[in-house]
């Protein structure tokens, strides 16, 4: 997914809906109520109503978000800790995704271990919309990162396959190639669970959120 940042073909991203402080989110949907847009079930069993915009959700047009992604500094600091890394340009960061000779450099450190100095990449909120997870649409799909296989001509009659992503390929539709990506990452049933999500989307600048 990094690499469909860096390319340009990734410009949205979907959570899983958490409403923090509350309780029974499958009984959460549209409101009835004229003047509100969703309603859910409190702990205490009290159905409440709440526009858009007073929902408690952590992203909002505007909102700028560094990316984390696969890290290597050089081998002499193996042994230090991100938190005992300098930032400010003193200590070199090479990225797993740019596949730039990374097994030369230091050991792999994973995404979630990446401080916000070392970050590339920093999006910008530009829409937020709560749905359905099977409401993507095939636009949609393909702008969270999903893209056409690429197959060489004489390996299959004209040289596509339908869509995919890296490891997987050859789905009919580029929703259904989300579907495998979403249980891929959130485990076998989540796609069919159909849960409420957030789907935000980004314009992607190429640089730290610090300085720009």
């Amino acid at each position: 997914m990094v690499a469909a940042l860096l390319a340009g073909r990734k410009t949205q991203t979907r959570r899983l809906l958490s409403l923090a402080g509350f309780r029974w989110f499958s009984q959460f949907g549209p409101s009835d109520t004229p003047g509100y847009d969703w309603h859910f079930r409190r702990e205490d069993g009290c159905w409440c109503d709440y526009r858009h915009d007073h929902l408690p959700i952590r992203y909002h047009a505007g909102d700028r978000l560094w990316v984390r992604e696969a890290w290597r500094t050089s081998k002499v600091s193996d042994e230090l800790k991100p938190s005992q890394l300098c930032g400010g340009g003193y200590t070199r960061v090479w990225y797993e995704s740019d596949r730039d000779n990374c097994d030369a450099h230091g050991r792999y450190r994973h995404a979630r271990h990446m401080p916000k100095w070392a970050s590339r990449l920093t999006l910008l909120v530009t829409d937020v919309r709560i749905e359905r997870l099977q409401d993507i649409s095939e636009a949609d799909a393909i702008a969270e990162g999903i893209g056409r296989d690429l197959i060489p001509d004489g390996l299959i009659p004209g040289g596509n396959t339908g869509f995919g992503f890296p490891g997987y390929s050859g789905f009919a539709t580029a929703k259904s190639a989300y579907a495998a990506l979403w249980d891929s990452i959130n485990g076998p049933g989540a796609w069919d669970a159909n849960p409420w999500v957030v789907a935000i989307s980004f314009e992607v600048k190429r640089g730290n959120i610090n300085v720009l």
